[in-house]
């Protein structure tokens, strides 16, 4: 993957005003932070951020940020939006180690066909879509996947059973479900359904028990009974 170098602006005034000017031209209110360094108040170009962090590595792309002539290794940590119109207001880089472990949150994609769940009306639920991992920033993976091709009504996949890149680790419960195996709604609505018919049929064949306890059957043979000792006397 070619090097990702990204131009930071140093110099540009704080507050809500500025930030609003700052973007209105097309530069993106940032700080840079992190290493035990002082943070650092950027702007950076919007096309060329955005350039940036839509490659393959998404938000997890390691950037190097060029201040003042000075390159600095960094991710994006965090990216504020208009809570409305979803327009990028500030960026939050963080200076990285290239020897030392960061931590990210990388996607989980479910990949293969739980076919005896689908062959049994069911479906698959998933719980958790990003993983928070441990890897050294030349060895962030993209995505991690999840195979759910043995997957059962009722059974589930766990993070203790992701298969994780070499030297990239977890620190999330082993023990949170992934993605499970369930049934619909609808199906559990048409077992109701089909339950509630049959007990219908028995009732109607057997007998339906009055509110006395005793049955509609039973209650017709005590009334013949009852005839027969009137004729008898």
């Amino acid at each position: 993957m070619d090097e990702i170098v990204l131009t930071a602006e140093t110099g540009r005034s704080t507050g809500t005003r500025p930030s609003r000017r700052s973007r209105t031209a097309g530069k993106i209110p940032a700080v840079l932070y992190g290493l035990q360094q002082e943070p650092v108040t950027v702007s950076v170009d919007w096309p060329e951020l955005r350039r940036a962090i839509t490659t393959e590595a998404g938000l997890n792309a390691i950037i190097h940020l060029e201040v003042g002539g000075e390159r600095h290794m960094s991710i994006v940590k965090e990216i504020q939006r208009h809570p409305v119109r979803r327009d990028v207001l500030h960026v939050d880089f963080v200076r990285i180690d290239p020897d030392q472990d960061v931590t990210v949150d990388v996607s989980i994609v479910m990949v293969g066909e739980a076919k005896e769940v689908t062959d049994n009306d069911g479906m698959v639920d998933q719980n958790l879509f990003t993983l928070s991992i441990n890897a050294a920033p030349d060895n962030i993976p993209t995505e991690i996947e999840v195979d759910i091709s043995a997957l059962t009504i009722g059974d589930s996949v766990r993070v203790g059973d992701l298969v994780l890149p070499d030297r990239v680790t977890t620190d999330v419960d082993p023990d949170e479900a992934v993605a499970v195996g369930m049934i619909t709604r609808s199906t559990l609505e048409a077992m109701a359904a089909e339950e509630a018919a049959e007990e219908a049929a028995l009732a109607a064949e057997f007998g339906v028990e009055g509110e006395d306890g005793e049955s509609a059957a039973g209650a017709d043979e005590a009334s013949d009974e009852d005839s027969g000792d009137t004729d008898s006397e």
